[in-house]
C-alpha cells in the first residue's frame, strides 16, 4: 500500500496525540499542521509545514487524511471541509454538537465516498471489548438495570479564562467533552439509549462555564425489553478524578467495570461462567508517552490504516458517531 500523506488540525493537547501517532504510524506520513497558534508556541515537531487556517493547508496538500482534533463546536465545519477536499476524516469525539450537523457530515461522506472514523477510543479497552462479548452472547440473562457513574474533577486548572472549555458553542456540555466516551460504550454494548428524565445542576463552574458540572439522567434500552438505566456524572469532584465506571444486573448475573476510565472488571458473578483474565488495560505504548485510555489511540490509526489498505472493516464510524450525538442531544432537551 502507499503512504498516506495525513494533516492535523486542532493541535492541542489531544491534536499533539494524533501528531504523535501518525508520527509512529507505518505507512503513514504528517504533511502539514494547522492551529490558531504558532507551532513554536504549541512545541510542535520541527520541520513540519504549519498553518492557520485550514482553507490554506488544504490549498497547499493534496491530504488523504485529516484528523480533526479542534475545539468540539469546529468538528463538523472542519469534517466537511476536508471531505470536500477530497479527504477521509478522522473526527475526534464528539462528532459535533448537534444531530443536524452530523447529518451534514456523513451526507457529505457518503456522496464523496470518503470514510469519517470516529475517535472513541475506549472501545479498545480490554473490559470494554469484553464486556460487549458477554452482553452479546447473553451471558447475563435478561438485562434489567444498566447504571452508568462517571465521577471527575474539573476546575480552575483545566477551565482558563479565554480559553473554549466551557463554552456553550465550543465546548457544548459535559456530556460532549467530559463523558461522551461512555455514553458511547453504553450505546455499542446495549444498543439504542432512550433518554426518559434528566436533571442538571452547577454546583462549583458558575464563574468559568456556561452549562451543567453535575446531572442525573434516568433512560431505557429498547433492545433489551423493559430494561432501564440511569447516567449520574459530575466535573464537581474535589482535586482528582474519582471514577467512570458501568454497573449491570441481569437475570443471570451482574458485572461492574470500574477504575479512572472504566478499565477494571471489580465485579463478576455470573450463573456458570469463570471470568478470563484479560489483557492489560494499559498496554505497552510504543506511540509517545500515554497510557491507558489515550494509548489506545493507537487502535484507532492501526483501524484507519487498515481499512484504507482494504483489510479490514472501519470500527467506529460516521453513523455511530452521529448516534452518540443524538443520544447526547436528547438528554439535553429533557433537561430544558
Amino acid at each position: 500500500m502507499s503512504l498516506s500523506k495525513f494533516a492535523v488540525v486542532g493541535c492541542g493537547r489531544i491534536g499533539q496525540r494524533h501528531i504523535e501517532m501518525i508520527r509512529n504510524l507505518d505507512r503513514a506520513e504528517l504533511v502539514a499542521t494547522c492551529d490558531v497558534r504558532n507551532a513554536e508556541e504549541l512545541g510542535l515537531p520541527a520541520g513540519i509545514p504549519h498553518y492557520h487556517s485550514l482553507e490554506a493547508l488544504l490549498a497547499d496538500h493534496q491530504v488523504d487524511v485529516l484528523a480533526v482534533a479542534s475545539p468540539n463546536g469546529l468538528h463538523a465545519a472542519h469534517a466537511l471541509q476536508g471531505i470536500e477536499s477530497g479527504a477521509h476524516v478522522i473526527v475526534e469525539k464528539p462528532m459535533a454538537l448537534h444531530k443536524s450537523d452530523a447529518e451534514q457530515v456523513l451526507h457529505a461522506a457518503l456522496q464523496r465516498g470518503r470514510y469519517v472514523f470516529g475517535v472513541m477510543q475506549n472501545r479498545y479497552s480490554p473490559p470494554s471489548e469484553w464486556l460487549k462479548s458477554v452482553v452479546d452472547q447473553g451471558l447475563l440473562g435478561d438485562i434489567f438495570q444498566v447504571h452508568v457513574d462517571c465521577f471527575w474533577n474539573r476546575d480552575d486548572r483545566y477551565y482558563h479564562p479565554g480559553g473554549w472549555h466551557g463554552t456553550k458553542d465550543l465546548d457544548g456540555g459535559t456530556l460532549f467533552t467530559q463523558f461522551s466516551h461512555f455514553i458511547d460504550i453504553l450505546y455499542w454494548v446495549f444498543g439504542d439509549v432512550k433518554p426518559l428524565s434528566a436533571l442538571l445542576r452547577n454546583y462549583n463552574h458558575g464563574h468559568s462555564i456556561e452549562f451543567e458540572d453535575t446531572g442525573l439522567v434516568h433512560f431505557a434500552l429498547p433492545q433489551h425489553g423493559a430494561a432501564l438505566g440511569s447516567l449520574n456524572y459530575s466535573t464537581s469532584v474535589w482535586d482528582a478524578n474519582l471514577e467512570s465506571s458501568m454497573t449491570i444486573i441481569g437475570s443471570k448475573g451482574s458485572i461492574k467495570v470500574a477504575g479512572q476510565y472504566m478499565n477494571e472488571v471489580v465485579h463478576c458473578h455470573i450463573e456458570g461462567y469463570r471470568m478470563p483474565e484479560l489483557a492489560p488495560s494499559n498496554p505497552p505504548n510504543d506511540y509517545g508517552p500515554y497510557k491507558g485510555s489515550a494509548a489506545n489511540h493507537m487502535y484507532v490509526y492501526e483501524n484507519v490504516r487498515d481499512v484504507l489498505g482494504g483489510t479490514k472493516p472501519i470500527t467506529t464510524n460516521a453513523l455511530e458517531g452521529l448516534k452518540v450525538v443524538e443520544i447526547i442531544e436528547s438528554m439535553y432537551a429533557l433537561a430544558r
